[in-house]
């Protein structure tokens, strides 16, 4: 069983935590006026979380949360309705192959590595779907406790970071298009967070794509939530409902058949770009060397070996068909 020590904060002068907090208002106000990219916003709020710590984490993780869900609200008035369906359509059988792929291997490797039961499956479903929405809709069916979420969470978090700056470097080096950026970065990156990330770094093409491909994607929580529960034998409830998925289609049905004026979506897109970069501002704030060193190294293993068995599945698979 993997061994997870304690952690005692230790205490910071004033003047050091006095520091820390005119940094993060700093940054957090540069963010959105010099509209800055989702990756270097991750490095501002990497520069927190390492050398400071995030000073106000009760406060994050709930704006963190509602950030991220109204930003995805938001780029629906950018995307074309009928394009969205077609999206979900297309990816349907690649989506669900995947999906079992992770979830399966993650299995085996988690008895492998001896990681726990909950910690390796709430890693499994995070790789398979996305990523910290997932872990948080299934850890309430399985009734999981604050270090097994941490954990799981934790392990996903720091793999996003690192995805949002290499996979546009992978994928300009590999020559993919557009479109099959999209959908490898919805499959092969986590959270949907650093999923528009890395894909608005690549074109609006590929924003357009992995955006729609993630969210159907997203959808799949629902279906595994209650499998989880008849394996785990726990009740799932309607709190697993990703309901912001439901408020993208609206948007994006609106911004299809209403004639919205292009000044005003563009604004809104434009708005809920800045609603990612803020969001990956947050999980930076948020990864902590204590983090990272709760997460332990068995789990870290297993997460990394079953990401990257995933990314390069897919991305061989992309180039070859």
């Amino acid at each position: 069983m993997e061994h997870h020590s304690q952690h005692v904060e230790t205490s910071k002068p004033p003047a050091y935590k006095a520091a820390g907090k005119i940094l993060f208002f700093l940054f957090i106000l540069l963010v959105p006026v010099l509209s800055l990219s989702p990756g270097i916003s991750l490095v501002l709020g990497l520069i927190i979380g390492i050398f400071f710590g995030n000073p106000y984490p009760k406060q994050s993780k709930p704006l963190n949360k509602y950030l991220l869900q109204g930003a995805i609200i938001g780029l629906g008035f950018g995307m074309n309705f009928t394009k969205v369906i077609t999206a979900g359509k297309d990816g349907f059988v690649f989506t669900l192959m995947t999906i079992a792929a992770a979830i399966g291997f993650g299995y085996v490797l988690g008895r492998w590595l001896r990681v726990e039961r909950i910690i390796s499956y709430l890693i499994s479903v995070g790789t398979a779907i996305c990523g910290g929405s997932a872990i948080a809709a299934v850890s309430q069916v399985v009734k999981a406790d604050d270090k097994e979420i941490s954990v799981s969470i934790g392990t996903v978090f720091i793999l996003n970071a690192v995805a949002l700056f290499i996979f546009p470097l992978i994928g300009a080096y590999f020559g993919l298009t557009q479109e099959q950026f999209g959908i490898w970065a919805a499959i092969a990156i986590h959270d949907t967070s650093s999923v528009v990330g890395a894909a608005s770094e690549y074109g609006n093409e590929s924003l357009m794509i992995a955006t729609t491909v993630k969210l159907a994607r997203a959808l799949w929580i629902i279906p595994l939530a209650l499998l989880t529960s008849l394996v785990f034998k726990k009740k799932s409830s309607a709190s697993s409902f990703p309901w912001f998925i439901v408020f993208f289609l609206l948007a994006s049905i609106a911004n299809t058949y209403l004639q919205i004026s292009p000044a005003i979506s563009t604004g809104i897109v434009s708005v809920a770009k800045t609603g990612f970069s803020l969001t990956l501002f947050l999980i930076g704030c948020g990864l902590s060397p204590e983090a990272i060193k709760q997460v332990g190294l068995r789990p870290m293993l297993q997460g990394v070996i079953l990401w990257v068995c995933i990314l390069t599945l897919t991305l061989v698979m992309l180039i070859r068909y």
